[in-house]
């Protein structure tokens, strides 16, 4: 009996180990309530659009609401054009081409965008290669997707000078890229670590993403 319970807990720990896993809402199943979140203020005429993919987008998300001047953020799938609309099955299947993404909408009086690239870079493994720590496939790739000329400018630098610092033996794999469409995902995507706190803990646990950044960053 007990081996048997070890063998449950290790699949249901491996379930839970992978973004997205066993996410998808079921038929009659009770539904988490989110306490309204009071919308930041913010100048208008100073709201300005980035895109970045780090794995799995709730933990981005989680992170990227964390930071101040961040006025919204949506998850969902940006990198290929070719496949319009496509569904979290897709993506997680990799027979799309695109990435697990957040996309913000930012006060740039509040936070500059070099600020949100340091916010990022701390957030991910720069050199890991199509997999964000248990997450693997291109679709857990990172990336800048830059939606102009001055993001682009900020990036390259920004990635120039992670490599310098010589922290890492790897070279940086972090794709900076122009921004595409942006497909929103699913709904129950949305905020998923405030919706499904138990589930999110578990699968933040399980994937090993903060003792791996502490590795990285210490205490950065």
């Amino acid at each position: 009996m007990k081996i048997l319970l070890l063998v449950c807990t290790l699949c249901a720990t491996c379930v839970l180990a992978a973004c997205g896993a066993a996410a998808q809402p079921v038929a009659n199943a009770s539904v988490s309530t989110v306490a309204p979140v009071a919308t930041p203020v913010y100048d208008p005429e100073a709201l300005e659009t980035a895109t970045f993919a780090g794995g799995c987008f709730w933990s981005m998300q989680r992170m990227l609401d964390e930071v101040p001047g961040v006025i919204t953020t949506t998850v969902g799938y940006m990198g290929d054009d070719n496949w319009p609309n496509p569904t979290y099955a897709q993506v997680a299947a990799e027979i799309t081409e695109h990435a697990e993404s957040v996309q913000v909408v930012y006060d740039s009086t509040q936070i500059s965008y070099a600020n949100l690239l340091d916010a990022f870079w701390h957030d991910i493994d720069p050199v890991a290669v199509d997999q964000q720590f248990c997450d693997r496939g291109s679709s857990y790739r990172a990336a800048i997707f830059y939606h102009d000329a001055e993001q682009q400018r900020l990036a390259e630098a920004s990635k120039q000078v992670l490599a310098a610092l010589g922290r890492f033996d790897e070279p940086i794999a972090t794709e900076i890229v122009a921004a595409s469409t942006f497909y929103p995902a699913e709904e129950y995507h949305q905020k998923f670590y405030l919706k499904n706190p138990d589930h999110y803990a578990a699968y933040r646990a399980g994937c090993g993403r903060d003792e791996r950044l502490a590795v990285i960053w210490g205490t950065e």
